[in-house]
């Protein structure tokens, strides 16, 4: 498999967080996405950030493309935008990434290509005391010959990402959570908090 092209999600609304772009939060320094950033880049082939609106107020030196759906799909609509970008770009596949989540593995994408050998499309995974394993479907790798099918599920009205996943095979890439859920992600003034002590 081809090294896969990366895709920031961007296009959440962060009511939790009293709106705005959460990517754009100061976390020790520096823009929360920027974090993010620097873990995807050494990762992958090259790098676009979906999001919606005006795509100035990131400044990032990256391409930022917006869902192609309408009215807030879910980050389905952002994987399906970073699907129909890397079509044109060449790419066989994307690997997404949550602009929330500063502390994800360095390894993501590799392990994911390794879990992908099994089926389609792969997750991130991690312990979880209730459910056994827990998906974190906003870190994925994602084939660009499904968008066409992920375009129609979505018209459909399919918006949890699961659902969509179950249907084409999906295989799991495991990582510890420990000391801390590497996909922790920065939803609330509270986790903000945490992720400064977290990095500190």
């Amino acid at each position: 498999m081809q090294q896969p092209a990366g895709v920031i999600l961007a296009g959440g609304q962060s009511r939790r967080m009293g709106g705005g772009d959460k990517g754009l939060l100061d976390l020790g320094g520096r823009k929360l996405i920027t974090h993010v950033i620097d873990r995807l880049q050494p990762q992958v082939a090259e790098i676009a950030l979906n999001a919606n609106g005006d795509a100035q107020r990131f400044d990032l030196g990256l391409p930022v493309i917006p869902d192609s759906i309408d009215g807030f799909a879910g980050p389905l609509a952002g994987v399906l935008a970073g699907l129909d970008w890397a079509a044109a770009q060449g790419h066989a596949h994307i690997v997404t990434a949550a602009a929330d989540t500063p502390f994800f593995p360095c390894d993501l994408v590799p392990r994911l290509m390794l879990a992908a050998e099994e089926a389609p499309i792969a997750l991130a995974a991690t312990p979880d005391p209730d459910r056994g394993l827990a998906r974190h479907p906003t870190f994925g790798l994602w084939p660009v010959e499904l968008r066409d099918d992920l375009r129609m599920a979505i018209k459909d009205g399919v918006r949890k990402v699961v659902q969509w996943t179950d249907k084409h095979g999906t295989a799991l890439a495991e990582f510890p959570a420990e000391p801390f859920d590497p996909f922790f992600n920065v939803n609330t003034p509270e986790d903000l908090t945490r992720a400064k002590e977290l990095l500190g």
